[in-house]
């Protein structure tokens, strides 16, 4: 089977790779889906995957693009890869790729990476695959050296900050705080409370945040529409149900100081200050206190900010990316169909917005046990202009 179709631009013209594994051959592929719409930016394709459904995805400060695949119900191969020569190849290998006796020696269920301006790429595992609860000491997060391959620290959750319910999700990092830097992760919980959770990289030791606070969970009165039809799963008496999701999306302001976050089941965005995050001193009530609202941006998975301070946010009930400029004001950047669920964002160092859209709301579960996605999934990116926030790390 194909596994990946991908987009280059050589020479000022553009070529479609499609690979298998062996040598791939090029035909020539339109940059951009569709002429935008005036004031919105072309909306390009990179690379197409026809295999597993795919949720993350990262740049390096050298340009080398990785994705990863949750194992949610498809056949994943492996949960982890980097996009190379027109395929996509296990990464840092295929051994690493398969779960172990000792469930911190490997990957077992991969919902985002993240490569962090230091020469690492960040692994974050959920530990529940099809989103049971997390296998215990499998909830981890993992270093590669990108000019190794190799892995280089795992730092395994503390028991008392990964619930029954955990689901951890997305993840940023401050290495100007700490011996050994900071990661914010955030637990977005289908069934128990939301969270922010705040893990030193050099001692291992973590809080919960913000666990079960309004910001983090999802909103009641939430109901998404997604290609004209409200998006709900089945419960067990048969009837809908509501998708409830908790925070999800997060993103850290380019000088540390600032955490965004948002529940997936909810248009509203939240901001704390990261200090207070980090300090063990400040009461639960003291971060609540400091949680700012920023107005409603839209339904988000994903989150992003650069390095002039703009925070980028999907919305996936209307295939468009938004931004939040420093001065408060928002708009919408790119729109159209190929943005079909616009899951995680990246900025690379090349002046663009990374996007994977994966068509999450055609799954099976949201439409009465018949898988509706139609593949390829694709990585997208629009041009932006400005630096990863990791520059400034």
């Amino acid at each position: 089977m194909k596994r990946l179709m991908i987009s280059t631009l050589v020479a000022g013209a553009a070529f479609a790779l499609a690979g298998t594994g062996a040598a791939a051959t090029a035909t020539p592929a339109p940059a951009s889906a569709t002429a935008p719409a005036p004031g919105l930016a072309a909306i390009e394709r990179v690379a197409e995957f026809d295999g597993a459904m795919p949720t993350g995805v990262t740049v390096s400060e050298d340009g080398r693009i990785f994705v990863n695949f949750p194992r949610w119900g498809d056949d994943v191969r492996y949960s982890v890869a980097e996009v190379r020569d027109g395929r996509t190849v296990p990464y840092p290998d295929a051994a690493f790729n398969r779960e172990h006796a000792d469930p911190a020696r490997g990957l077992i269920s991969v919902q985002s990476v993240v490569a962090d301006g230091r020469g690492r790429l960040w692994i974050l595992d959920t530990a529940a695959p099809g989103f049971a609860a997390p296998k215990a000491g499998g909830a981890k997060l993992v270093a590669v050296d990108l000019k190794t391959d190799k892995v280089v620290k795992t730092v395994v959750f503390p028991p008392e900050v990964i619930l029954p319910t955990t689901y951890v999700n997305d993840m940023r990092f401050d290495f100007r705080v700490g011996a050994a830097g900071v990661a914010y992760v955030t637990d977005s919980s289908l069934t128990g409370p939301g969270a922010i959770i705040v893990i030193d990289l050099a001692t291992g030791k973590a809080s919960r945040r913000l666990s079960g606070h309004p910001s983090t969970a999802p909103d009641p009165a939430f109901a998404a529409r997604v290609d004209d039809k409200a998006l709900a799963g089945t419960g067990a008496d048969g009837k809908p149900q509501p998708f409830t999701v908790a925070s999800d999306g997060i993103a850290l302001s380019p000088d540390g100081e600032t955490l965004y976050f948002c529940a997936l089941s909810s248009r509203a965005l939240y901001a704390v200050p990261t200090r207070l995050l980090r300090d063990p001193g400040a009461s639960d009530a003291d971060v609540a206190r400091a949680v700012r609202y920023l107005g409603e941006k839209g339904a988000s998975d994903g989150l992003e900010a650069d390095a002039a301070g703009n925070v980028y946010g999907g919305d996936y009930e209307h295939d468009a990316i938004r931004r939040l400029a420093p001065d408060g004001g928002w708009s919408t950047i790119a729109q159209g169909p190929d943005l079909s669920w616009p899951d995680t964002l990246s900025v690379g160092p090349d002046g663009y917005l990374y996007v994977m859209a994966n068509q999450l709301h055609r799954q099976a579960g949201f439409n009465g046990g018949v898988d509706a996605r139609r593949k390829p999934y694709r990585l997208l990116r629009v041009k932006i202009g400005t630096a990863p926030a990791y520059a400034g790390q």
